[in-house]
């Protein structure tokens, strides 16, 4: 589980395609000591395993699933990566659950300056934009947002001036793709007014 909240913006040291799936080395100013051979880590929204490490790098695998229900089958060398450790019993849920499951791949529909922040429109994939609501909570690319208006398949968020400059969202251009994730209570909601129906 995750909050939203990105602890660091790692960056793609190396790719490599294996016999059995694609590996990704991630550079990171995480302190590894504490990061054990197996634990979880959200990475621009998908929790993957750590299966090996260094110094200032750690690498994950991923499957031929992942990568094409996600952005990462386009991640090369030197991208950078939202990255989030697994919440523990007792952090602050700054933002709101998360469990790093991608459930589908939006697009960037337009970004607008406001004052300091920025307004950006996204265009969610059917059914996913059944379940995102004004007001409600959605991660992009592993962000916890609130969702500020829905017109259909396309909503928007507000993105403040220190969400901009300390994640990746900051380089969402329109046309961009985009790991969601939709909230789980919004999921569960929907499941049972579908079932009390």
């Amino acid at each position: 589980m995750f909050t939203g909240i990105i602890t660091d913006v790692g960056r793609v040291r190396a790719v490599r395609d294996t016999n059995r799936d694609r590996r990704f080395e991630i550079e990171t100013r995480y302190d590894l000591s504490g990061v054990d051979i197996g634990a979880s880590i959200s990475h621009g929204g998908c929790c993957l395993t750590v299966v090996d490490k260094g110094a200032d790098w750690f690498a994950v695998e991923v499957s031929n699933e992942t990568l094409s229900k996600t952005t990462l089958e386009a991640w090369g060398e030197g991208d950078p990566v939202n990255l989030e450790r697994a919440a523990r019993v007792g952090d602050e849920l700054g933002g709101h659950i998360v469990s790093g499951h991608v459930d589908g791949v939006g697009e960037v529909v337009s970004v607008t300056p406001e004052g300091g922040s920025h307004r950006v429109r996204f265009k969610a994939p059917a059914p996913l934009h059944r379940f995102i609501a004004p007001k409600g909570s959605v991660a992009i690319d592993g962000v916890s947002l609130t969702v500020n208006e829905v017109e259909g398949d396309e909503f928007g968020v507000n993105l403040i001036p220190h969400t901009w400059e300390v994640t990746t969202l900051g380089r969402l251009r329109a046309g961009a793709k985009v790991n969601l994730e939709i909230d789980v209570l919004a999921r569960y909601v929907a499941r049972w007014q579908e079932t009390a129906a």
